[in-house]
């Protein structure tokens, strides 16, 4: 086999460091299958390098911003390069957690009660809480990173002016939203079809970065999750429902908690990590499919005109 596929990883966003872990990962098992694989860091001048490849596809493994978020994804189509995951339009959607919540909620899909504010922002926070009819503890975040980056758990109004001041050094708008205990489930899709859901039970205050990515942190994964058969059917079609309604390709995975016998969907990830302790690919196991067959079919799924 000679097509020649590049795996683009690295890049410009704070999950750099996993970007490169997921991306090692898919070219090893590309190659593994056969095919000829070239890594290029997404970074600097790497689209000159991709004209003059000119590969057959390229694997996206960016996470994180210019690599999930509509940027890189135009640059491909551009190019006329087919690629993996989401197209842009999609991907810049899912990475904007304030767009893909108002999607959600429009058509039924329960989320957490939320609002908007800028860096700067001059409203009355107490007011803002209260029209919205949301208690401590919140959480707030940026709207458009990935991997629990910048999620903050406040428990008062003192936590939230610290950790506001935080973000507002790096972030221009920033997603306050309430807290939803409960169980953390995730399913993952891959094309039309949805995989499996897992749940997660971390040892630390929730399913921050750390406990995705390091073994130290010592999450506790349940495959398949142990919801009654109506509710892990639900759950499944809740995540198909959310990848369908973002006109999604390839694989993605839908974060939820489940609280009061309610899912609620959080995000939509349209480049899921794919480490030893990414999710996706153990749910993929689970259902028999391998890490290179998995690594295989998304190259085969890729297009341009996303």
């Amino acid at each position: 086999m000679t097509k020649l596929i590049v795996v683009l990883m690295g890049g410009l966003s704070g999950e750099r460091k996993i970007s490169f872990i997921t991306g090692k990962a898919c070219s090893l098992a590309l190659k593994k299958k056969g095919y000829k694989v070239k890594n290029i860091d997404a970074k600097g001048y790497f689209v000159k390098e991709l004209k003059k490849l000119n590969p057959t596809a390229v694997f996206n493994a960016l996470h994180g911003k210019f690599g999930e978020d509509g940027f890189v994804q135009s640059i491909l189509e551009s190019l006329k390069i087919p690629y993996t995951h989401s197209g842009v339009l999609s991907s810049s959607i899912s990475m904007d957690k304030e767009l893909s919540k108002l999607i959600f909620k429009k058509n039924g899909i329960n989320v957490p009660k939320y609002f908007l504010l800028n860096k700067d922002y001059k409203v009355d926070f107490k007011k803002s809480i209260k029209n919205n009819k949301i208690k401590f503890p919140i959480v707030i975040k940026p709207i458009n990173e990935g991997s629990s980056l910048g999620v903050y758990i406040c428990k008062n109004e003192i936590q939230f002016n610290k950790n506001f001041k935080e973000l507002a050094r790096k972030y221009d708008r920033i997603l306050v939203e309430e807290y939803i205990p409960g169980r953390e489930i995730q399913v993952a899709m891959m094309g039309q079809k949805s995989l499996g859901a897992i749940e997660l039970i971390p040892r630390r205050k929730f399913y921050d970065y750390t406990a995705k990515y390091s073994n130290a942190a010592k999450t506790k994964h349940i495959m398949p999750a142990p919801l009654s058969k109506n509710k892990y059917l639900e759950v499944l079609a809740l995540a198909k429902k959310a990848h369908i309604l973002l006109r999604c390709r390839g694989i993605t995975r839908s974060d939820f908690r489940f609280y009061n016998n309610k899912f609620y969907l959080l995000e939509t990830n349209t480049q899921p990590g794919m480490t030893k302790l990414s999710l996706v690919p153990e749910i993929a196991n689970y259902r028999g499919i391998k890490f290179e067959d998995l690594v295989v079919w998304m190259i085969k799924d890729a297009s341009y005109n996303r």
